[in-house]
């Protein structure tokens, strides 16, 4: 930035607010933790309905009455339901201010009062409301499955506001899964949010000083500290007057983020306005619009009869397959400029970016423009390890040379440390001018300067790929491909092995001979596991009468199935209470537009217990190909013998035979395939992210252009080689119009994918475009931060966010 642009955020960072916004984001944060737990909260149902019924007619009567002093001076401790409808009607801070003025003659603050979630004792308000309401509970059990008549003194009662509130709460349900990240709770991360949401008041206080009408939208780190500071009212009023001169709405009713429409427009013109004021980039690594949030996979809460099933952490001698750390990191990447490019250098320039020693989650290269050459906006979002170095070549495409199939000139190169960038010195961001070492010591020009803007996420811990690959000769009944090499166990074992190759597992299954007291001896069927680098045969599951029992070290769970009103489900019977359910869900589940797959070959682990009452996904399984992505380390031995043995019943019978002969999927024929790719299994420690975009993290970037113009492009990682690499830039309205393979394609302003576009692309279609056909696995960003259209791809990185006038 230069010296007027840095005056600018210096002015900015002025800004003093009443309120911590820091520790009360992270107090939010932890508030709508507890309240994904509890679906009802989301839906317009019975218990939505009491809850706001309860917030109308006891919350905000009592909470009126604390505040003239008419009741204990003392704190007040709100009711978890109450606090959620609260949450959501502050959300609207004019209407918020108006109602409370108009029934009760102040704003209604929330000082001294706590949330239930900080552990406060509830004993003085509970008396309190027992006083005023002696009919009502203090507390609405949210996890009740049946409508309670609500209290004839309730029943009676005046409302406080007419605003609908089940329209309020239902645009916030799926605000926490975008501000769900671990990244979000990072204390670098959040100094940074707050230090922006400044910059968002400055910048609106300046578009107004300006005379600018412009619809600003924030990135999600700058929207969740603007929440923050909206769920303190009182100082929310006086903060936000005193900068911009007026009580900013929170405008969170307009979702639409197709191309044109006004949060398109609205992003697109706040990013161009943040960057001219400030010189800084606006878009940031892990603040971006993450898509749809999942869908629950049940509707049914968490049954009382089980809630003495609580999670029990597993100790270190559980936990048979040790996994090894790893941490990943999200990055935004952008070429802003360049300078001291040779005058007569003509042809076409652009950057290609890769890792000088691939991992696991990045090992392609990539293109970006440069933004001062195009003046089209590229941002890559992707996600790699934080160790070694992005390394970075100018390359060259002289007139003479084109068409541009031909292999470019690299003219210079540079490189930034993942390491200092990660340095808590840089707080996440860098940017700046970097100048490139000549590629050849030819040529004779001045040395090029490229200037960088990078941000990042703080390392998390990251997943692990293992693979299950069958070490004997491969055939046509084998689920896996043969193992590269042999040792003594290479007749019959499959091995699971790490993303460098290192074995940590061998697991098999055998017919063994017991002793019995009646005969002779009983056969039985069991699945038997080497772990690490010992000779010793564990027995990991069995197979009891008409079902499987998969071992543990203190226990078992056993492979059954029940039926209820929804059908047949299948749990794993233990300590803990695990689900399978046909088909991808939560985060696992198809995003919209990705290539479907056969629905019927995945099945989804989901664990339920008093902390997650409606469910979370520990792991996917594949029951055709035989991979599994699991997300925790202790489900990790008994996923892989699970899906072990359930790829190898369905191998043989063509379903799944469980207890009492109940099948989880219909018959399918032609099950293994000549072709059928080595399987993968993913363990994640200690992580909750979206799977979907950890692949597409691996196939592409994110590309995506600011105002639209005639189409972008980037590279793509693998295909063939007729295609590799080979840019396809469709302009205004195009898309991919045949076959592409594995290739990066623009579809430019309002475009999509038109055809059978091949798998493992990267596609950007420009500001909102669509996906007009079978799009593959692909990565898709619809416009400057705002949205697409149609919501392609496994991974898009956009803001929606609520806007401000």
């Amino acid at each position: 930035m230069d010296k007027e642009q840095e005056s600018e955020w210096i002015e900015a960072q002025k800004i003093v607010t009443s309120v911590n916004l820091f520790d009360a984001a992270k107090n939010q944060l932890k508030f709508l933790a507890i309240i994904d737990r509890y679906g009802c909260l989301y839906v317009d149902g019975p218990v939505l309905r009491r809850a706001i019924h309860r917030y109308k007619t006891c919350w905000l009567p009592l909470l009126a009455k604390h505040a003239k002093g008419e009741i204990s001076e003392g704190t007040l401790v709100v009711p978890l339901d109450c606090e959620w409808v609260w949450h959501c009607h502050r959300l609207n801070p004019v209407r918020y201010k108006t109602d409370c003025e108009e029934f009760y003659g102040q704003i209604l603050d929330n000082v001294n009062v706590i949330s239930k979630v900080q552990g406060g004792s509830t004993k003085q308000t509970e008396e309190i409301w027992n006083q005023l309401y002696p009919n009502e509970p203090y507390e609405l059990d949210l996890r009740a499955t049946v409508e309670h008549e609500t209290s004839e003194i309730l029943s009676h009662a005046p409302e406080s506001t007419t605003y609908d509130l089940v329209s309020a709460v239902k645009r916030q349900n799926s605000f926490f899964y975008q501000v769900s990240k671990p990244n979000m709770n990072h204390e670098l991360f959040l100094e940074g949010a707050v230090a922006r949401y400044k910059g968002f008041l400055h910048l609106i206080k300046r578009n107004k000083e300006r005379s600018i009408n412009l619809f600003c939208v924030p990135t999600y780190d700058i929207d969740l500290i603007w929440h923050t500071h909206q769920l303190h009212p009182v100082a929310y009023c006086k903060d936000v007057v005193q900068v911009t001169g007026k009580l900013l709405e929170h405008d969170d009713t307009d979702s639409n983020r197709s191309k044109g429409q006004k949060l398109d427009v609205g992003f697109s013109g706040t990013t161009n306005k943040w960057e001219e004021l400030f010189g800084s980039r606006y878009w940031r690594a892990g603040a971006m619009y993450r898509g749809t949030a999942p869908s629950p996979v049940t509707h049914v809460p968490w049954q009382s009869n089980i809630m003495s099933k609580k999670v029990v952490p597993l100790s270190d001698s559980r936990k048979a397959v040790q996994l090894p750390d790893a941490k990943n990191i999200e990055i935004c990447l952008e070429i802003v400029a360049i300078k001291d490019l040779p005058v007569g250098l003509k042809g076409r320039i652009h950057v290609q970016f890769s890792k000088r020693t691939p991992d696991s989650l990045f090992d392609a290269k990539r293109k970006l423009n440069i933004f001062s050459v195009t003046r089209e906006k590229q941002v890559a979002v992707f996600q790699c390890e934080p160790t070694g170095e992005l390394f970075f070549e100018l390359a060259f495409q002289s007139a003479s040379s084109l068409p541009i199939s031909k292999r470019p000139k690299i003219i210079g190169t540079t490189s930034i440390s993942l390491k200092d960038l990660t340095d808590p010195v840089n707080k996440l961001s860098l940017e700046k001018w970097f100048q490139l070492e000549p590629s050849s010591a030819t040529d004779n020009f001045d040395p090029i300067s490229l200037r960088i803007a990078v941000s990042t996420t703080a390392p998390t811990p990251s997943s692990h790929v293992l693979s299950m690959v069958r070490q004997r000769p491969f055939t046509k009944n084998s689920c896996f491909f043969s193992f590269p090499g042999s040792n003594q166990h290479a007749k019959s074992w499959t091995s699971i092995v790490d993303e460098v190759g290192n074995e940590i597992l061998k697991i098999q299954m055998r017919e063994s001979k017991k002793a019995d007291a009646k005969t002779s001896s009983v056969s039985k069927k069991e699945v038997v596991g080497i772990v690490g680098l010992t000779d010793e045969t564990e027995i990991l599951a069995e197979f009891v009468g008409t079902g499987w029992s998969l071992l543990d070290s203190s226990g078992f769970f056993q492979l059954q199935t029940k039926s209820n009103e929804q059908g047949d489900v299948i749990e794993l019977c233990g300590d803990r209470m695990v689900k399978l359910f046909p088909g991808r869900a939560l985060e696992y589940e198809p995003k919209h537009c990705e290539r479907q797959k056969t629905e019927s070959d995945f099945v989804t682990v989901v664990e339920f217990s008093e902390e997650n009452p409606y469910g979370k996904a520990l792991a996917l399984l594949n029951l055709k190909s035989g991979f599994l992505k699991v997300k925790e380390e202790w489900f990790a031995l008994p996923g892989i013998t699970l899906t072990f043995i359930l790829s190898d019943i369905l191998k043989k019978n063509g379903h799944i035979e469980l207890v009492g002969n109940e099948e989880i999927s219909e018959k399918m024929d032609s099950l293994i395939e000549e072709n059928v790719e080595g399987s993968k299994v993913e363990a994640e420690s200690n992580k909750v992210a979206s799977s979907e975009e950890e692949e597409a993290a691996k196939q592409g970037s994110v590309v995506v252009p600011e105002k639209g113009g005639s189409g972008v492009y980037g590279y793509g990682t693998t295909g063939n080689k007729e295609n590799e690499n080979v840019p396809n830039s469709g302009g205004c309205g195009s898309g991919c119009g045949g076959v592409c393979g594995n290739m990066v394609n623009s579809g430019g302003c309002g475009s999509g994918c038109g055809g059978g576009c091949g798998k493992n692309m990267v596609k950007s279609g420009g500001c909102g475009s669509g996906c007009g056909g079978g799009c593959g696995n692909m990565v898709k960003s619809g416009g400057c931060g705002s949205g697409c259209g149609g919501g392609c791809g496994n991974m898009v990185a956009k803001s929606g966010g609520c806007g401000s006038g």
